[in-house]
This record gives structure tokens, sequence and C-alpha cells, in this order.
């Protein structure tokens, strides 16, 4: 039964969907016409190719938790604004897992800027405002955050904290504070 009204955004929830019940590898345009009994082929005229598919649906991603980052950060400041923040990230991946990895494709640069990465910066970037970090040091420690919150939320996921005490959320809190710590004694080069 072929299933009218397809469009690019139905197509690209449909993947999404797919990917947090598979694994983002292996979503394609053939396994996504399976779901909706077409034939590839008319899929093609709402997505050019499997990595278009892939794309659309790591543009998705990226705005979903952006939106979800900005609700989280409203009137938020310095560490509560850090864990608000680390917290979406967290919780995020743990409910899509599929669509969290498709927030880690490495984009093109035009849709890198055009994308929802951008606002992820700014929030960011908003955040460290608040421990007084000029550049170099602020960029430095954007890439410090978004290396640890997706370094440990990775190895959670991947069961690399399953097997020994104590609770990951307690080792979550004091990663938190201590890169709160780290951010308010900021080393001086």
């Amino acid at each position: 039964m072929a299933y009218a009204g397809l469009n690019a955004e139905r197509l690209t929830r449909a993947g999404a969907e797919l990917a947090d019940e598979v694994g983002f590898d292996q979503v394609t345009v053939s396994e996504l016409a399976r779901r909706f009994d077409v034939k590839v082929a008319s899929l093609y005229s709402h997505v050019k190719n499997s990595q278009d598919l892939r794309t659309r649906i790591a543009l998705l991603a990226l705005e979903e938790l952006a939106d979800r980052a900005a609700e989280a950060l409203a009137g938020r400041s310095a560490k509560d604004a850090l864990a608000a923040l680390a917290n979406v990230y967290r919780d995020y991946a743990r409910e899509h897992p599929g669509r969290y990895a498709a927030a880690q494709l490495r984009l093109d640069p035009d849709a890198a800027a055009a994308s929802a990465g951008v606002r992820h910066a700014r929030m960011t970037r908003a955040i460290l405002r608040g421990y007084d970090l000029t550049e170099p040091d602020q960029t430095h420690a954007v890439r410090l955050l978004g290396s640890v919150f997706h370094g440990y939320v990775s190895l959670e996921m991947g069961g690399g904290f399953s097997h020994s005490a104590p609770d990951t959320q307690e080792t979550w809190s004091r990663i938190l504070d201590a890169l709160d710590a780290l951010l308010r004694n900021w080393p001086e080069r």
C-alpha cells in the first residue's frame, strides 16, 4: 500500500524515527521505502539519496537539540545554565539515540553555517560569558564542554559505565561540578 502525502519533511521525520529504532548508520532511502511500502524511485522526488536523507535528519536533530537547549537555558546562568545545557544533551541522547548520532554528522560548510549548530555555539558562548572568559579561551572552553558532554554520553550509552559503582548520575553531577570549578578558575596563559 502506497502512502499519499509523502514529502521531504515527512520522510525526514520518518528517517529520524528509524534512526532511533535501528541506528543512524542503518538509515537509507531503501529502508525508508520499505517502511512506507513504496518503490525507492518514488522517494527520489523528495530526497536526492541516502546521504541527503541523513543530512536532513542531522539538521532536524540539531534543530530539536537547539530548541530544547534554548528552553532549558531561559533565565539561567553560570553553573545552573551549564548543567541545564549538559542535561539537554544527555537526555536527548537517551531519548533519541539515532538522532543524537545524526547530530554528530559532519556537514558541508554551507549546511553547517545554515544549521542550528550555530545556535548551539551561541548558547554555549552565552553560558561562558557568565564565567568571564574571552577569546581564545572561550573557544577552548566550547571545545572542552562539547568533548566532555559528547564523550561521557557516548561512553554511557555504549555501556562503558554499566559494570561498576557509583551510579552514573553521581559521576555526571561530579563532572558538572568539576567543569564549573574549572571555568571559574580558568588557567591564564
